[in-house]
């Protein structure tokens, strides 16, 4: 046997890199990222503050200071506290390794967010997908049923729900949450909640094993990968133990509190990219042999449906035009011919119109 063969797990070696492709010379509509950058006076004045930090030393472990700024300008209830992480991945991670017990198991709707079912199995659990219906919505009969048979130890709702878009049904989720009771947690996954009007976040103090988990990355601060989560205080304060010590860098951390300095900004460019999906969905709806489904995001799914013309041609013409949005009729069944498309700017927006409207002919 090789070296990696002898030290590298079989179920790793199986696995594929997390592919994200070089954007370099495209209009970039793949990865949900806001278009919009800081005002330049804003700019100077970030700089201005990044330049005063102690890059010599470590972080303070405790992030107080931009834990406090989070919970008072993002909604976290008061009693309620939260855990950093390096972007949702890495709190996805946390939960995992806290609650991987032998014979746990993991459970999210398909199609979902793929790290719930990579970080599921890098853990050592179990990974079960219950299929949404045709429109995206949940199956509630088939979770709750899936529920009971499994006892999952972490239920994963992404509300809205990438890639499709989807905001859940609320008195659904509640339901899930009842089912699920004191078995396991229920990570209710608000990284789109700027461009929702809801959120589950008021709903903790109901639902000890409600976890909201959220990120800065949609908000226009992808660059400093910075997730947070909140829940019960007893449940939270075991998720800390897992979480690496000075895992937010100093840097992020200085921007992350200049940023919710000046939130204001961040929320009229949220509103700028909620107006635009608008506009954009019913241009793109007026096109012949494009389906449309609802968002509550800051992307549009869309299903091509001219007969004998597939999603990934579409993909691959608007490629050849420089325009790279995201493939994601492989991810499973229900996302046949599926493309998903970031909001961005109406300039940017007006390119990828009249580039899929060319690569739309049969």
């Amino acid at each position: 046997m090789s070296l990696i063969e002898n030290i590298i797990r079989a179920d790793v070696r199986a696995l594929s890199a997390y592919h994200v492709q070089d954007a370099a010379g495209f209009i970039k509509l793949d990865a949900m990222e806001n278009p919009y950058t800081l005002p330049p006076a804003l700019q100077q004045k970030l700089g201005e503050r990044l330049g005063q930090v102690a890059l010599n030393r470590y972080p303070v472990p405790s992030y107080a200071a931009l834990k406090s700024a989070i919970c008072a300008r993002l909604g976290v209830p008061a009693g309620f506290d939260i855990v950093l992480g390096n972007g949702s991945d890495e709190l996805i991670a946390i939960v995992s390794v806290a609650c991987a017990k032998a014979g746990a198991k993991v459970l999210a709707p398909l199609p979902g967010f793929v790290m719930y079912a990579i970080s599921a199995q890098l853990a050592g659990m179990e990974f079960i997908g219950v299929p949404l219906q045709a429109d995206f919505r949940l199956d509630l009969p088939a979770m709750l049923s899936a529920i009971r048979t499994h006892r999952p130890a972490i239920t994963y709702l992404a509300y809205p729900n990438n890639p499709t878009g989807t905001l859940f049904d609320a008195d659904a989720m509640v339901a899930i949450l009842r089912e699920v009771g004191d078995t396991g947690v229920v990570i209710v996954d608000e990284a789109y909640q700027p461009f929702a009007d809801a959120s589950f976040m008021p709903q903790l103090a109901a639902f000890p094993n409600l976890v909201v988990m959220r990120t800065v990355s949609k908000l226009g601060l992808a660059g400093i990968r910075l997730g947070y989560m909140a829940a019960a205080p007893e449940l939270l304060a075991q998720f800390d133990k897992v979480r690496p010590p000075y895992n937010i860098n100093v840097l992020t951390q200085a921007t992350a509190e200049f940023a919710l300095e000046h939130s204001a900004v961040l929320d009229e460019q949220a509103a700028a990219i909620c107006a635009e999906r608008s506009r954009l969905a019913l241009a793109l709806a007026a096109m012949p042999g494009v389906e449309v489904f609802p968002s509550s995001a800051n992307f549009i799914l869309i299903r091509i449906t001219t007969a004998g013309l597939s999603g990934t041609t579409v993909f691959e013409r608007l490629l050849a035009q420089k325009v790279l949005i995201k493939n994601v009729g492989k991810m499973h069944a229900l996302l046949e011919n599926c493309l998903r498309i970031t909001v961005s700017t109406p300039a940017e927006n007006a390119l990828l119109e009249a580039a899929l409207q060319s690569s739309l002919k049969p």
